[in-house]
């Protein structure tokens, strides 16, 4: 039996939008029905990068043209487009935020549902290996009890330099890493542990009020399991991006986003070590669970009521008053 093939309109070609696509040629289920953005110099790197791609008149005629809708813009644009996705009855595969005001993400949340538009949030590590075997590992009783968590993430520039055409990430409006990183493993967490509620946070902002934040500190409690966050931003050394699992057994460590460490109580073991690029797979599981998703089977893929519930997580870390 022949499996369908789907088509996946991009709209918005910054880094999110042009790695998707990148990603979509070689994958054996999902094709590029064409891309759109406002900013022509994006649409021109975007043919640059993958030669052929179709260049749409406009986002209506990429939704048009999509048996998917992606919406890879700043969140500022994330409700527009995916009105006009529903308005096609269109299913929406939308990045992170759902936007930059909770009350219209949850509008946005409501109208999915009402209007029964299937819908997908791009929380990357969703799919991965290592996320599947600690979730396996913590249901099946291998890592015994979980005494808590840590989420470390730090920047040496925020933006990181690969970010330079994203400008909006260094504003406090609907920018900041806290919102852009710390809101994966804010999914992780939840995914692993269960709900998660907002103990205390401490935000630090830049003398410019309208800047993002440079530091911050926050406790969540998983069902009784504390949850540290440590970011900051600043200083000369490499990034860091991890999240340790502590248990009475065996402890986790996921860096660096798709890699998985872990250990008895000596040096940490790296999971996986056939894996040549862990990255690569991330993305292609993520493809791979997008396809399946489509075909209406169950996957493990964030819907938008996920994404808001993460949402309205980081909004109160980032709203919090310092000392509460």
């Amino acid at each position: 039996m022949t499996e369908t093939t789907y088509s996946v309109g991009v709209i918005g070609l910054g880094i999110m939008g042009r790695r998707m696509i990148s990603n979509l040629v070689p994958h054996p289920r999902l094709t590029v029905a064409g891309a759109w953005d406002p900013d022509t110099q994006a649409c021109a790197n975007a043919v640059a990068e993958t030669p052929g791609l179709a260049i749409m008149e406009d986002a209506d005629a990429v939704i048009a043209a999509a048996d998917l809708v992606y919406i890879a813009t700043p969140p500022l644009w994330h409700r527009d487009y995916a009105d006009r996705a529903m308005a096609a009855e269109k299913p929406v595969y939308c990045e992170k935020p759902l936007g930059i005001d909770l009350e219209d993400s949850r509008d946005l949340v409501a109208a999915l549902e009402d209007s029964y538009t299937p819908n997908i949030v791009n929380f990357a590590q969703a799919s991965s290996r290592a996320v599947a075997l600690t979730k396996e590992r913590i249901d099946g009783g291998d890592l015994g009890d979980i005494i808590g968590a840590d989420i470390i993430v730090h920047f040496t520039r925020w933006p990181r330099d690969w970010q330079a055409d994203a400008d909006w990430l260094r504003f406090r409006d609907q920018g900041g890493y806290t919102r852009e990183v710390l809101s994966h493993f804010v999914f992780v967490t939840q995914r692993l542990l269960g709900p998660a509620t907002l103990i205390t946070s401490c935000p630090v902002f830049q003398d410019d009020p309208d800047l993002c934040e440079t530091h911050i500190s926050a406790v969540l409690d998983c069902g009784g399991v504390p949850v540290s966050v440590l970011g900051s931003s600043g200083g000369a050394g490499p990034d860091r991006v991890e999240m340790t699992l502590w248990g009475s057994e065996r402890s986790h460590r996921l860096h660096d986003w798709f890699y998985l460490q872990s250990s008895d109580g000596g040096e940490w073991v790296q999971e996986f070590p056939e894996v040549e690029d862990p990255r690569v797979e991330g993305f292609r599981l993520q493809l791979d669970n997008v396809a399946a998703w489509m075909d209406g089977q169950s996957t493990v893929l964030a819907s938008a009521a996920d994404a808001l519930g993460v949402q309205e997580l980081i909004e109160s870390m980032l709203g919090a008053e310092e000392g509460t």
